[in-house]
């Protein structure tokens, strides 16, 4: 149907230009040409009894005689006909034209003149299509301006994606979801079983509401995902479509919102009608806090607006008209901004977090995401699990796409345990810039600094282990030390924190001590640790001076609702918090400098393997700190993308062992036709000697 009118939409459009130019070019040129100019009636007139017209034609049109003759010879005529803008101009022709007014005396002194002059006259009938043709002319800018507005009707609705015009900017733009597209189920959904078995019972009580009502059951309302960004919302948003044997509506927050005052409340209307109409239905709304932010707050580009869609909202779904049959499931990473009146239960029954996995769920997802790509021996997927603590689904998914693309560049049939390594630094922070040029003493002061981490981190290893160091660089780091949780915590002690801020701090420590100077590669440390010291401090009540109060919370500001509200302390309290932060993060330096100093050996050993290897494993790490050496394993294998700096350098050793590899096919080819020659000679030379002998029992019997 949309096709059929875009077809129509377009020939309306050509034909309208079409007849755009026969005007223009009628005005320009068809009143007057070299052909047959116009002339006024008097000087037809006078040459009429100057016996110069040979021959005229006389025919009613449009109100007036119209008159077209010809000379006996080529008359210098003014033609007085084309635009204004043009004026009158001196032409030569043989044929002319010009009007008359339809009277009875002119007529008659028409014909007498032409009587005496001996000139030929001819009275033609009125044309038809003189008249079709004048209400062309007069109707066409009508035509033309009903066009260009129409166009800009339907350009005006097109705004909004949904091909609409802009009388039907009322109208949700939300559409059903079909089932042939959408292949996403709860077998593809890991790691939030909690999350699923709710939606899961949405989905049974549309498909069989008795087994519900018989025992008193009310269907919810609406169900909340709420979590970090790439926790899975939107994913289980598919599963219950997928799943559902129910009409599903999906529509984005920002499709509420457009620049017509009233367009919100309207299209939440216009949605709740189309669902109700096929209930039992579902209607999913991502990022709902785009209209569902509270009200009156009046700061941050609230308006009137925003808070008329979402009242409409909350009127559709629990007020007096009800919406029985119809369950809204909404989505948002920042519910801590929605109105109270949305999270009331008979409106968002359920509230579920979708939170990032622990290392059951990580291991899940991996085996989901890890379907269609060939896996080595080497992979275990639960340690991969064990190394990505923290990572949510979008970045075990983005973890196993990376370690596929660098198997690909390093010309694999499948992905190693090193592909997947390489893939986790370079989620964790960047590809790898081994081409970027470092002066020695910047190299030693970093090589020093990732040393410090380390040393801090395996004396201090109560709750975290050393998993990799490494000096080069990758992003915005010039190297980096990953320490690993021994297990899924989600309580940290105070003695954890205060160690891990030791940890931070031991790469400053180690430049002051080595180096007896300072440089700008801790300043994201100091961040870290400034941030874990204030928390402990405001947040989690940690320090003996404030004692157990909190003073600021760990929300997000909320730019109208926080806006004007004085601190909930006074000056002389955040002066204490600053002396207390302080105190810690030097009572941390102290620790570091401290341990940095009894582990000196070890410091300079594994800072002069990192300058020589440039990344240090956890098994390499342990045997260095322990034993004072390298443990024995044999090199790893080296990799082009890995080994060469730059991108002509890899395409020339990737190119090189491609010609390798064709000219080894080559050698086999030409051994595989040697081999077939030799064979095909055998057999040949078998033949003949059967034959022979056949021939010899013939010639026997014989």
């Amino acid at each position: 149907m949309n096709k059929k009118n875009s077809g129509m939409r377009n020939s309306l459009y050509y034909i309208i230009v079409f007849l755009s130019m026969i005007t223009i070019v009628y005005f320009f040129f068809g009143q007057g040409s070299d052909q047959s100019p116009n002339i006024n009636y008097s000087t037809f007139y006078k040459n009429l009894e100057e016996k110069q017209v040979k021959e005229f034609s006389v025919q009613p049109s449009n109100g007036v005689y119209k008159i077209t003759g010809e000379y006996h010879d080529d008359q210098k005529v003014t033609d007085t006909g084309g635009l204004p803008v043009f004026g009158q101009t001196k032409v030569k022709s043989k044929r002319f034209t010009t009007s008359v007014l339809p009277n009875d005396s002119t007529i008659d002194t028409i014909t007498e003149a032409a009587k005496d002059s001996g000139a030929k006259i001819v009275v033609k009938e009125q044309s038809s299509n003189g008249i079709w043709v004048s209400l062309l002319f007069s109707f066409l800018p009508i035509i033309l301006m009903v066009f260009l507005f129409y166009m800009m009707m339907g350009q005006g609705g097109q705004g909004g994606g949904n091909g609409r015009g802009v009388m039907n900017f009322g109208k949700s733009k939300t559409k059903e979801a079909d089932k042939k597209t959408i292949t996403v189920r709860f077998s593809d959904v890991a790691g939030a079983e909690e999350e699923k078995q709710e939606l899961v019972e949405v989905v049974e009580f549309l498909k069989d509401p008795r087994r519900f009502v018989e025992l008193g059951a009310r269907i919810p309302a609406g169900v909340l995902l709420e979590g970090p960004p790439g926790t899975g919302k939107t994913l289980l948003a598919k599963a219950v479509a997928g799943e559902a044997g129910v009409p599903f509506y999906s529509i984005s927050g920002s499709d509420f919102v457009e620049m017509f005052v009233g367009v919100g409340a309207s299209r939440v209307r216009d949605l709740f009608e189309t669902a109700k109409k096929s209930a039992p239905a579902i209607i999913f709304i991502d990022e709902i806090d785009a209209v569902g932010r509270q009200r009156g707050a009046g700061m941050g580009g609230g308006h009137d607006e925003r808070e008329q869609t979402l009242n409409q909202l909350l009127v559709e779904m629990d007020g007096f008209g009800g919406n029985e049959g119809v369950i809204v499931i909404a989505a948002t990473n920042r519910s801590d901004v929605l109105d109270p009146a949305l999270l009331r239960p008979g409106r968002f029954d359920r509230q579920v977090l979708v939170g990032v996995p622990d290392v059951k769920g990580r291991e899940q997802i991996l085996r989901v995401h890890a379907r269609n790509k060939p896996l080595a021996h080497d992979v275990d997927l639960k340690v991969v699990a064990q190394q990505t603590p923290g990572f949510a689904g979008a970045d075990l998914e983005n973890v196993l796409n990376e370690a596929a693309l660098v198997a690909a560049r390093r010309n694999k049939k499948k992905i190693d345990a090193s592909d997947i390594d390489e893939a986790q630094d370079r989620v964790i922070a960047g590809p790898a810039k081994k081409d970027r040029a470092i002066s020695k003493k910047e190299r030693d002061i970093v090589a020093y600094h990732e040393a410090g981490h380390t040393i801090c981190g395996l004396v201090l290893s109560d709750a975290r282990i050393v998993h990799k160091v490494t000096i080069i660089p990758r992003g915005r780091a010039g190297g980096y030390m990953i320490a690993l949780p021994r297990e899924d915590r989600f309580l940290m002690t105070q003695n954890e924190m205060f160690e891990q801020i030791v940890g931070l701090l031991g790469g400053r420590v180690a430049e002051e001590i080595i180096f007896g100077e300072k440089s700008t590669g801790a300043s994201n440390d100091f961040e870290q640790a400034t941030r874990l010291a204030r928390s402990m401090v405001t947040e989690y009540g940690m320090s003996d001076a404030l004692g157990p109060v909190q003073y600021e919370g760990n929300h997000q500001v909320f730019v109208g609702r926080d806006y004007g509200q004085s601190k909930p302390f006074s000056d002389q309290v955040a002066y204490q918090i600053d002396e207390e932060v302080r105190n810690i993060l030097v009572r941390a330096h102290e620790r570091a400098v401290e341990i940095i100093e009894a582990h000196r050996d070890q410091h300079k050993l594994i800072a002069d393997s990192l300058l020589k290897y440039e990344t240090l494993d956890a098994k390499q790490i342990k045997s260095l700190f322990e034993e004072g050496k390298m443990p024995e394993t044999d090199n790893p294998d080296e990799y082009p993308s890995e080994k060469d700096g730059s991108f002509e350098e890899v395409k020339k050793e990737l190119a090189r062992k491609d010609a390798e590899r064709e000219h080894s096919e080559k050698e086999d080819e030409e051994h595989a036709k040697e081999f077939y020659k030799e064979e095909d000679k055998e057999i040949d030379e078998a033949i003949k000697e059967d034959e022979k002998e056949v021939q010899e029992d013939n010639s026997e019997q014989k």
